[in-house]
């Protein structure tokens, strides 16, 4: 039977141990363009090692709830920021680490403005968007060797909306 992993609302405190949040938050590091522009500046730490950091473009199939998690994976060799290129809100699943295997998976809903940088080497589930269109820009190692290690969890979890707050930011 699968144990479920209630959906929470992302929060930068709450992600800290896995990574970033990327969003605007609080006064702009510099404002530019005559003042029409506000630059909120370096948000993600890039951490790449072997290899340069760039930006690639990823189109997703929205995914139902509730979702079956089977399967994590991690990059051992970069960080990888996604960043939304819509206001559709999407799930980030992360585990913690426990002797090179993913333990006590939690899961967020965006608030579709919001973009995630996982730290290098943390186990994170797929590109999980909840509408279409589900576009990214994804920024993360590119280079020789393997940056790709997967888990599959068995048993299997479940992620489920039981607060209702997917319900409430999502159009059917």
């Amino acid at each position: 039977m699968a144990s479920d992993i209630v959906i929470e609302p992302l929060t930068a405190t709450a992600f800290a141990t896995f990574g970033e949040v990327l969003e605007i938050a609080g006064s702009p590091s510099v404002t530019i363009n005559r003042g029409k522009c506000h630059r909120y500046h370096d948000l993600a730490t890039l951490d790449i090692h072997d290899g340069n950091a760039g930006i690639s473009l990823f189109e997703g199939t929205a995914y139902n709830l509730p979702l079956t998690l089977d399967l994590v994976e991690r990059h051992p060799l970069g960080s990888q920021a996604f960043l939304p290129m819509s206001n559709a809100p999407f799930l980030v699943i992360v585990a913690e680490d426990e002797a090179g295997k993913p333990v006590r998976p939690r899961a967020w809903l965006t608030n579709g403005w919001q973009g995630v940088n996982y730290y290098r080497g943390i186990w994170h589930g797929v590109l999980t968007p909840l509408q279409e269109p589900a576009v990214f820009s994804v920024v993360d190692r590119i280079g020789d060797g393997s940056n790709l290690e997967e888990f599959k969890l068995d048993p299997p979890y479940r992620v489920v909306d039981t607060n209702g707050l997917v319900s409430s930011m999502v159009s059917a």
